[in-house]
């Protein structure tokens, strides 16, 4: 699956859930967003359906995300129908781990390649301000039960709300402890995230070395996209970062994104791609779900312009929770 640029997309994150337990002051309001009814989401057989037939076409990786994927139940089952897909490498998960500790046995048991957790700080004051929810034990919880699972890595990735250095510094030590890699995102202004300024990758960086040392480039790679990492001496994991915004890096895009309601979207600024829930309800054959496919990735845009104030009448407007975090 090649697009006009020649990109290689082989990744594609697929929300299984709008639906959230957490309320995080930068995906969505207090009182939640109205949800999507059971009827309006893929089934899973639909997700297989997509998925069989993007590996037919070059895919190899998929992310299994939400809203919060734990809350939908019967996740595993869906991972382990992903995993049997012929072509599919990995089938990765990311949660904020507030059900992982109850499901990690089930996701473990189904073959889940790797486990991201969402977490943005370690004080239990700040978690609750960002998350507006008091679930950081349950969280530090489920970190503890996955690391049973030696074979199975963990990452934690943080967007920096709360930019204190020692905010920083508590979340990347964690990978000085333990063997797992902590990622510093970027905040994008999709959604509520608009409200935010973003943290650069430079700003915790600079941080991150007066604290700990020198953090020297990391050739390898760890996950699915184009996040780079960083090595530091006397830690167990790496250091790493998502920096779209301060270090665009569209050129070397290789993901598209599925909805809960079965959009496939193909930049995360843009409202642009197909709706494939209505052509798996209308009966189409194969043929057509791979053309409509094919079409929206060789239309794929050529980058994101966050930093370009204009307006587009393409510009995606839902928060990341009806997105897919």
């Amino acid at each position: 699956m090649r697009d006009q640029t020649g990109r290689d997309i082989d990744y594609i994150r697929i929300s299984i859930t709008d639906r959230c337990n957490l309320r995080c002051v930068y995906c969505m309001p207090e009182e939640g967003l109205r949800p999507l009814s059971h009827e309006e989401i893929l089934t899973f057989d639909e997700i297989v359906t997509v998925c069989t037939l993007m590996a037919q076409m070059g895919l190899k990786k998929i992310k299994v995300t939400g809203g919060e994927p734990l809350v939908r139940r019967d996740n595993d089952v869906l991972i382990g129908k992903l995993k049997e897909i012929p072509g599919i490498e990995k089938v990765t998960l990311t949660t904020n781990g507030i059900l992982l500790k109850d499901q990690m046995a089930k996701l473990a048991g189904a073959g889940v390649d790797a486990i991201n957790i969402s977490l943005d700080t370690l004080d239990e004051k700040q978690y609750q301000e960002v998350t507006r929810s008091d679930k950081l034990k349950q969280v530090l919880e489920g970190i503890s039960e996955a690391l049973k699972y030696p074979h199975i890595p963990l990452k934690i990735n943080c967007v920096p709300v709360k930019t204190q250095e020692e905010n920083l510094t508590a979340l990347a030590g964690f990978a000085k402890e333990h063997p797992i890699h902590v990622r510093f995102i970027e905040m994008m202004p999709i959604g509520y995230g608009r409200q935010f300024t973003f943290c650069s990758e430079d700003e915790i960086r600079a941080v991150l070395e007066r604290a700990y040392g020198p953090m020297t480039p990391y050739e390898g790679r760890l996950g699915n996209g184009p996040s780079h990492y960083y090595s530091l001496e006397g830690f167990a994991g790496k250091i790493g970062f998502v920096s779209s915004i301060s270090h665009k890096f569209c050129e070397q895009c290789n993901r598209v994104r599925l909805t809960a309601e079965g959009f496939l979207k193909t930049c995360l600024q843009y409202d642009t791609g197909y709706d494939l829930r209505a052509m798996l309800r209308s009966g189409c054959e194969e043929d057509e779900l791979k053309a409509a496919i094919g079409d929206a990735i060789l239309h794929k845009p050529l980058s994101h312009h966050f930093l370009e104030k204009k307006e587009d009448s393409e510009e995606e407007m839902r928060a990341m929770s009806q997105i897919g975090g």
